[in-house]
C-alpha cells in the first residue's frame, strides 16, 4: 500500500533524487528514459548496487559539512534519504528530505529514522518558510534540473543568511566522456535523461541568487573504488576512468541580500584535485 506523504505544489517534474552513474562501456545500447519513469523503475533497488561514484562523493564530502548539532538540515532531493540519514546522525534540531519521486520516497520511508521527516515536493517550490535552514545537500540531482535559475532563487529563499549549500553532481569533464545516470532493470540497461549544465553556468546562476562561491573539488576516483568496478563488471574500465574528474562538489555559502549586487563577477573556483587512493 502506498504511503502518503505532505505535498507542496508541484511545478514540473524536473526534480528528482539523487542519483548514481555508472561508466560507459561495450554492451547494449542503454535504453533512455525520462526523470520520473527512471527512478520509478530504479526505486527498489537503488540502495543495494554498491555504486563507486556514490562511495567516492561519500568519502570527499562528508569532512566538507560542518557540525550540525542543533541545526536545521535540507536534503534537497533526497531519493532514498542516503544524505539525510547521515545528517541525521549528527543529531540536528530539524532534518528533512523532500523529493517527486514517491516510489524513492516510499523507500526511503522504510528506514528507521525518516518517519516524519519525508515530504513529496518540488525544489522550484519548497513548502518551507523563508530563512528556514543552516545548511542544505543537494546530491547528483542537478543535472535534472532545466529551470536551474529559479531553484536557486528557491533554495536561497529557505536558507539562513550564512547558511551552507553543498552541489554534487557529475563532472562536466565526465559527462563529456560519456558517462550517465544509469542502472539495470533486470537485463535492460537504462539511462536517464539529464540536462547538463557547465560549471560556470551554475556558478553564476547561484552568485545571482544570493550565494557566494567557497570552492569547488574535482573528485577522481582511486583504489578504494576498484573493487566497486569489479563488483559490477567494470574493472576493465577502471584505469581509464581515474584519469577523468568524476565528481564536482561545489560549496556555497548564503549571503546577505543587501550585499548581493545586481551585476556579479564570476570567480574563478579554487579547485582541488581529490584523489582518494
Amino acid at each position: 500500500m502506498s504511503r502518503s506523504f505532505p505535498a507542496a505544489t508541484t511545478i514540473a517534474p524536473t526534480i528528482r533524487p539523487a542519483v548514481d552513474q555508472q561508466v560507459s562501456g561495450p554492451g547494449a545500447i542503454p535504453c533512455r528514459v525520462s526523470v520520473e519513469e527512471g527512478y520509478a523503475r530504479w526505486a527498489a533497488t537503488y540502495d543495494q548496487t554498491p555504486n563507486p561514484l556514490l562511495a567516492l562523493e561519500q568519502r570527499c564530502l562528508r569532512p566538507l559539512i560542518p557540525d550540525v548539532a542543533g541545526k536545521c538540515v535540507l536534503d534537497l532531493a533526497c531519493g532514498t534519504g542516503r544524505w539525510l540519514e547521515k545528517l541525521l546522525a549528527a543529531k540536528p534540531s530539524l532534518g528533512i528530505g523532500i523529493d517527486l519521486s514517491l516510489p524513492m520516497l516510499e523507500v526511503a520511508q522504510q528506514k528507521a529514522t525518516m518517519a516524519g521527516r519525508l515530504a513529496r515536493a518540488d525544489c522550484l517550490q519548497l513548502p518551507f518558510p523563508s530563512d528556514v535552514f543552516d545548511l542544505a545537500v543537494c546530491s547528483f540531482a542537478v543535472e535534472h534540473i532545466r529551470n536551474l535559475s529559479g531553484v536557486a532563487a528557491e533554495w536561497s529563499r529557505v536558507l539562513k543568511h550564512s547558511a551552507d549549500l553543498f552541489i554534487t553532481g557529475l563532472h562536466p569533464a565526465a559527462y563529456a566522456t560519456g558517462w550517465r545516470a544509469g542502472f539495470r532493470d533486470g537485463q535492460d540497461a537504462m539511462q536517464i535523461d539529464a540536462v547538463p549544465h557547465s560549471a560556470k553556468e551554475m556558478i553564476a546562476l547561484f552568485l545571482g541568487a544570493g550565494f557566494e562561491l567557497r570552492h569547488t573539488l574535482e573528485c577522481f576516483v582511486g583504489e578504494p573504488e576498484r573493487p566497486l568496478f569489479a563488483y559490477s563488471g567494470k574493472e576493465r574500465l577502471f584505469d581509464a576512468a581515474r584519469g577523468v574528474p568524476a565528481i564536482m562538489i561545489s560549496h556555497f555559502r548564503r549571503c546577505a541580500m543587501n550585499s548581493v549586487r545586481t551585476t556579479l563577477p564570476i570567480p574563478p573556483p579554487t579547485t582541488a584535485r581529490v584523489a582518494c587512493g
